[in-house]
């Protein structure tokens, strides 16, 4: 069996033309969306990503503020300019990029966002609205991919879905997505014994963990599709994800690749969350 590959890439392509035609609505309305974009620190690879998003906001018409702060910045004068963009009419959302300098409490910074511009959909108020299920956001990287499941008219209800980490940002709220869309849900963490035992049952697999190869192809269901949410780098320096790619695409039914699978899909359901928090407004 060779697995269908899941294009992030052609996938948001898709989801940004819809994106632009509605903000372009907006804007003729004189409601033009707008997200703030907060940067502390120099860290390369939170730079690519800023630089993507404030791209892809460009791309769909979108207003966009980029924020650049060195790593000395104060996290008093940072919750300052988040103050200050909560009050701006003209910004819809904002995000501040993680991870944040030491001395910055990024949990403090979060909820100093104001819920209805929380476009990651991290404050705890969103938090509780999706484990209620009424949520105002949905947090990107978990929204993009019930995206992708949806893309290619999988039967969430009923199915066994894995999700591999459970962090507040991915693995928490991928499962709260998914067992909404009444999928049977098991969340594994670092103290899962024979992770193996689960995944191998999991007619949908998500992984997010942020080790390479976690997950390998004697661990996979046949048929399975297989989301693999990780980013890493293989001996070679070059971007891979969690799972065993190759291997475990000869047994999956679908699945996702490392890069263009669920990065692109993350931007892009940050798009969709910033129209709609300016079509709420």
């Amino acid at each position: 069996m060779s697995a269908h590959i899941i294009d992030g890439n052609l996938l948001s392509k898709e989801l940004r033309s819809q994106v632009a035609e509605r903000v372009a609505t907006l804007t003729r309305q004189g409601r033009q969306p707008g997200l703030a974009v907060i940067l502390v620190g120099d860290s390369p690879a939170s730079q690519v990503y800023v630089r993507n998003k404030i791209k892809a906001c460009e791309d769909a018409g979108i207003h966009s503020v980029f924020e650049k702060y060195d790593a000395a910045f104060s996290e008093a004068d940072l919750l300052a300019r988040v103050e200050a963009l909560n009050h701006d009419p003209r910004i819809h959302g904002i995000l501040v990029q993680l991870p944040l300098p030491a001395h910055i409490d990024a949990h403090k910074v979060i909820e100093a966002i104001a819920a209805e511009k929380d476009v990651d959909g991290f404050h705890v108020n969103n938090a509780g609205l999706l484990m209620t299920g009424q949520p105002l956001f949905r947090p990107c990287t978990p929204y993009g991919v019930m995206k992708m499941l949806e893309s290619i008219n999988y039967p969430v209800r009923g199915a066994n879905a894995v999700v591999v980490g459970a962090s507040n940002i991915v693995g928490k709220p991928q499962a709260m997505l998914l067992l909404q869309a009444g999928a049977t849900v098991t969340i594994c963490n670092s103290k899962t014994r024979d992770l193996g035992h689960h995944t191998r049952n999991a007619d949908i697999l998500v992984v997010a963990t942020g080790k390479r190869n976690i997950v390998t192809a004697d661990m996979v269901k046949p048929g399975a599709v297989v989301i693999d949410v990780g980013m890493n780098r293989d001996d070679a320096g070059k971007l891979c994800g969690d799972v065993d790619y190759a291997p475990c695409a000869e047994v999956a039914g679908w699945i996702t690749p490392v890069p263009g699978g669920v990065g692109p899909m993350t931007i892009t359901m940050l798009l969709v969350n910033t129209l709609e928090a300016a079509e709420r407004n």
